[in-house]
């Protein structure tokens, strides 16, 4: 099946609607049709064989208990220990000299490789030096750095131990760094004296120093020599990493613990500004980590070079980084620095470098691709990659397609996967050797996993029908999964409230994220519902106007915000970044193209009251848009807080263009 493009979009040939994989990589793939049937006949009988594929020290006696709903069980009886599970399992079976971690520096020639035997002495050393400094089994460790390979030792050693880290992304500044310490109320901060940051050494050091300051529960700040810069230093408190974990014994016996026992905090952001400790636990999360990373990247241990360009400061990171490569024996990549450092050719001299195979990343970032142009990808050979992956929010069908093109020659599948910090991992994406993809949809949930996507009420909402309008709705998940979210550290009535009151009566997980069904019943997330715009009593997702103006050639990015209007509810306030080859046209000219453009892939009634032609658009440094911020912009409202963003100082180019 085709359809074709309009002439303003960037290709002017029919594409197809529908991708199926091809018969080679069908028939290799990890994934078979059978795996939905089998979840299907007992979901409970199909998460026990997903647990049965680690090493248990105690086996399980139950696999759900759900009685203290909404706080689930998973396992129950069994224990083990997530660090053996990672990297010890793999040395006794002989894979000792397999390269777990190819790692990148920032600057050019800066490169380590770590083998599994290796990683597992670095772990053994890291766990004996926390334990000497007086840390057990339910302590709380900070974890403060950028993407260098003792940040993963680090959370390796605390998961070894019992220990829950809680990662805070080295992009984060001393104030928020502050507020997740003391919550979790940490004993230990484990960071580097500075990071890389397009070539420039930034410390990260005296963030820490700001943060920690009078806070009683820390005892101890832990300092990986990463750039050699000149740092602040407190006697008795601060310790260098290569003077304590150096000096540990690589020998270290794991202890078992309950499935149940937590892993790891991890903050996110909540509406009310207080950041949400999200508490995830050990058995059910690296049961689900470790089977949606081998059966939806297809991973072949033996032959495959993995790398997710996440950083470990977020979910991404967490599962797709560490626990689930390591636990399936992966060798994967793991760069330090941006993919502009130092030029845009960096991540595909990585993926030539290192023969790299599957390639999992975010649309920001593929969509910063098509505005450097393709040109620039094909003077490198990325014919080693076979499979692609899509996380962090919405893919459009232009951006997908181009994706697939550039990136996988049109024949690698790509996993468009849909999860979040609190479902722990991915729980709706494709099958690459199963599943016939539509661009944009991430098709249908995993196997084991259940959701639905209803209205108000609660009611499952229908197909969409080939000539009838699409209905959004909510997405939610009405069974337990093994990977969820066990609370929120220390405020459990939050938790009830933020996830469960929407549907209390079903007792169904409410995702925040709106959604529709196909034609053929896949699912198609349109992004979170504070991001579903009430226009004039039309629901219209940020994320389809997004995408209907990226779908114009001369755009690069977009990004969308609902502002308040008197006379309409809300009104549709875009902002876009124009491809070199359209940035001499008429700012009048191209607003009125998009206008149009929108109004005919949409609905006239989704037209932008506003459309705001800018040089860049407010970025953390993991690249997510700070659409709140937009929001602040478009509504004439004074700045939040833009600590986070890569460059704070876009934002008078933004106001610039707006008062044009």
């Amino acid at each position: 099946m085709v359809t074709t493009l309009t002439s303003m979009t960037e290709a002017h040939t029919d594409v197809p609607t529908l991708y199926p994989p091809s018969e080679a990589f069908a028939g290799s793939a990890n994934a078979t049709d059978d795996l939905y049937e089998r979840a299907d006949r007992d979901r409970l009988a199909f998460w026990a064989e997903q647990a049965d594929r680690l090493s248990w020290d105690t086996p399980f006696t139950e696999v759900l208990d759900w009685s203290g709903a909404p706080v689930a069980k998973w396992f129950v009886g069994g224990k083990l220990n997530v660090a053996y599970n990672c990297v010890d399992r793999h040395v006794e079976a002989g894979n000792g000299d397999r390269v777990a971690i190819h790692w990148e520096g920032e600057p050019v020639g800066d490169q380590r490789t770590i083998t599994y035997a290796e990683l597992k002495d670095e772990v053994c050393r890291a766990a004996n030096a926390l334990s000497d400094l007086g840390l057990v089994a339910g302590d709380r460790v900070v974890v403060y750095m950028p993407m260098v390979p003792e940040a993963i030792v680090a959370m390796l050693a605390c998961a070894r131990l019992g220990i829950m880290h809680s990662v805070v992304f080295g992009g984060y500044s001393a104030s928020a760094l502050r507020a997740r310490v003391e919550d979790a109320a940490a004993k230990l901060v484990i960071t580097t004296d500075g990071q890389y940051r397009r070539g420039s050494a930034v410390s990260l050091k005296a963030a820490v120093d700001e943060a920690v300051a009078g806070q009683a529960s820390v005892e101890h700040v832990v300092v990986v020599c990463r750039t050699g810069i000149d740092i602040d230093w407190t006697d008795g408190r601060d310790l260098w990493w290569h003077e304590t974990v150096g000096a540990a014994s690589p020998e270290h016996t794991p202890e078992a613990f309950d499935s149940e026992h937590p892993l790891f905090l991890l903050y996110t952001s909540g509406t009310t500004g207080k950041p949400k400790g999200i508490m995830h636990t050990s058995g059910g999360y690296l049961t689900q980590a470790s089977y949606t990373h081998n059966y939806v990247f297809d991973i072949k241990p033996e032959t495959d070079v993995y790398w997710c360009t996440a950083d470990i400061g977020w979910v991404t990171g967490h599962s797709y980084i560490v626990y689930g490569p390591l636990s399936n024996g992966a060798t994967q990549v793991v760069y330090e620095g941006t993919p502009a450092s130092p030029d845009e050719h960096r991540h595909f001299q990585v993926i030539e470098k290192y023969g790299v195979t599957i390639y999992y990343t975010a649309p920001t970032l593929i969509r910063t691709f098509m505005k450097w142009g393709r040109d620039l990808a094909f003077q490198h050979d990325l014919s080693s990659l076979r499979l692609l992956g899509s996380v962090g929010e919405p893919i459009n069908p232009e951006a997908w397609r181009w994706y697939r093109l550039v990136f996988g020659g049109d024949e690698a599948p790509i996993v468009d996967t849909w999860w979040q910090t609190e479902t722990g991992a991915a729980m709706i994406s494709p099958l690459p050797g199963v599943t016939v993809c539509k661009p944009g949809s991430a098709m249908r949930p995993l196997p084991g996993i259940s959701a639905k996507i209803v209205d108000d009420h609660g009611n499952e909402l229908p197909p969409a029908t080939e000539d009838g309008e699409p209905v959004t709705g909510y997405l939610v998940l009405d069974q337990p999964w093994p990977s969820m979210l066990r609370g929120i550290w220390g405020d459990h009535e939050r938790f009830v409230e933020t996830y469960w009151s929407r549907f209390a009566d079903q007792g169904w997980y409410f995702a925040g994220d709106g959604a529709r069904y196909g034609t053929d019943g896949e699912v198609w997330v349109l992004g979170r519902i504070d991001d579903v715009m009430n226009v004039s009593g039309h629901r219209i997702s940020t994320a389809e106007v997004e995408s209907a103006l990226v779908g114009h050639a001369g755009v690069a990015e977009a990004a969308v915000v609902g502002a308040s209007d008197e006379q309409t509810g809300q009104a549709i306030c875009a902002f876009v970044i124009l491809k070199e080859h359209h940035a001499d046209m008429s700012t009048r000219d191209m607003v009125n193209e998009l206008r149009a453009e929108v109004a005919r892939e949409i609905s006239p009634i989704a037209k932008p009251r506003e459309i705001h032609v800018v040089p860049e658009l407010p970025k953390t440094r993991s690249g997510k848009i700070m659409r709140r911020l937009l929001r602040d912009v478009a509504e004439g409202r004074e700045l939040g807080d833009t600590s986070t963003l890569v460059d704070p100082t876009v934002f008078e180019a933004i106001r610039a263009s707006k008062a044009n």
